[in-house]
């Protein structure tokens, strides 16, 4: 625990509070978010993609970190495509929560600070139980740190939708009890929804940004 604290903490992101998620460098600066994906599939595909197809020059090196409740993967990256927000560039931190399904000290943890969430649904059938398990500790870890997941950026991905017997995606939906939130089809394997996941939580989280400034 206290060496996945002190590395969490090396990148200046997850010592915030949640009043205060965003963390800024005044040397640098630049403004860095936290994105957690949370849930019960494709977490560190996500990471790993995105990782893969991002500029080497403005990456940093894809950490993992194996705990109990699981392996923690993170890495930060800076999308020059975005500009600046008030002189401001703006770096993201992606995290892979660990076992998702569990409310764990190490996956509240990595909550802790966030800016964003993206939640990893699985549209197989038999993982159902898994993924509303996941969703239930998601909201109870995010109570348990002084946020309303209804208010905070959130955005649902549901993934293998290449499944024969894929679950519909306004079952998967109302399962969840999501209505207003972007949800993105995705097929990690293969790129699907991953970006388009990543846009929109970051798009949220600069909304939230330059309407705080």
């Amino acid at each position: 625990m206290k060496m996945l604290k002190a590395l969490i903490c090396a990148v200046g992101v997850a010592s915030a509070s949640v009043a205060q998620a965003s963390f800024i460098n005044y040397a640098a600066k630049e403004i860095n978010c936290k994105i957690v994906y949370y849930g019960a599939a494709a977490l560190q595909e996500n990471i790993q993609y995105i990782h893969a197809r991002t500029n080497p020059e403005a990456r940093g090196k894809i950490v993992t970190l194996k705990t109990q409740g699981g392996d923690v993967l993170f890495f930060d990256f800076l999308p020059l495509a975005l500009g600046e927000i008030r002189g401001f560039r703006v770096r993201f931190h992606l995290y892979a929560a660990p076992g998702g399904s569990k409310v764990g000290p190490d996956a509240r943890l990595v909550l802790k600070g966030t800016d964003g969430v993206i939640f990893v649904a699985d549209s197989d059938p038999k993982r159902l139980p898994a993924t509303l398990a996941s969703w239930e500790s998601l909201k109870t870890n995010l109570a348990a740190l002084g946020y309303d997941w209804r208010k905070l950026p959130l955005v649902i991905q549901l993934a293998n939708r290449d499944l024969p017997d894929a679950l519909p995606v306004e079952s998967l939906k109302q399962a969840l009890g999501v209505t207003t939130q972007p949800t993105f089809e995705g097929v990690v394997s293969r790129g699907v929804g991953v970006f388009d996941s990543l846009k929109a939580a970051a798009k949220l989280i600069l909304t939230e940004l330059k309407r705080g400034g």
